[in-house]
This record gives C-alpha cells, structure tokens and sequence, in this order.
C-alpha cells in the first residue's frame, strides 16, 4: 500500500480501523504503528495473524475482548478484501502459537495481551464469511 503498511483492519462493532505492517523481526516493531502481522503467518490466503498493544505504546487491541461470535472483521489489502465472523475469543498461555498455524480454510487470528495477567493472551478468531 502507499503507507507502507500491507493493508487495513476493520472491526466495526469495537469501532477499530487500523493499519497493519509487516514485522521484520520477532519483536513486532510494527504494533508502534498499527498492528503487526505475524511474518510467518499467511497475508491472504489460510490463516492471517495479526498481534496489536492495547496498552502502552498504543491502545488498538483494548476493546478486543469485548468482541462476540457473529461480529465481523475485515481486512482490505492490495489483494483485495475479506470479511470474517468472530467464531473463537479465548485467553490462552502466551507461549501457545498452535492458533498462528496454518490452516485449509481462510481465517483471521488476533491477539494481544491480557491485562490482568501478563502470562497469559486473548485470541480471536474469525472464519471467511462467503459473500
């Protein structure tokens, strides 16, 4: 994209719309910016995860756990847009990747922190609505 960023999050039901960029390393430099994409997840087709603060640096992440099943997630990129629908919200130890693994069908994995604990992250998860 012009920005430099690979394209734009949108989660209308948390009001969220923000740039997402690459990581070049495994400290996710991006998330000062907008959010950051998992580099060895896939960009378009598969599982696309997407890691953001909601604290600190920047608050992009804080109303992710207020997300429920059936609310959407669009992503938009040069190759186009894709609407998910949250199918999964759960804390998990945040050495588990296993939600980051690569997939048949076209889904979306976000996470970000979990504020009361620091061992632990929220992930969601959202499957390709078919329009």
């Amino acid at each position: 994209m012009e920005d430099g960023s690979l394209g734009t999050l949108q989660i209308p039901s948390i009001g969220l719309t923000v740039p997402v960029y690459e990581t070049e390393d495994n400290e996710l430099e991006a998330m000062v910016h907008g959010v950051a994409h998992f580099k060895e997840t896939s960009c378009w087709d598969g599982n696309v995860g997407l890691a953001g603060h909601n604290q600190g640096v920047n608050t992009f992440f804080q109303d992710l756990y207020k997300l429920e099943i059936g609310d959407t997630i669009t992503l938009t990129t040069a190759l186009g847009t894709r609407t998910y629908e949250v199918s999964m919200s759960k804390e998990i130890d945040e050495t588990d990747w296993s939600y980051l693994g690569r997939t048949d069908d076209n889904r979306i994995t976000l996470i970000t922190c979990v504020n009361h604990d620091l061992t632990k992250r929220l992930c969601v998860q959202g499957t390709e609505v078919q329009e």
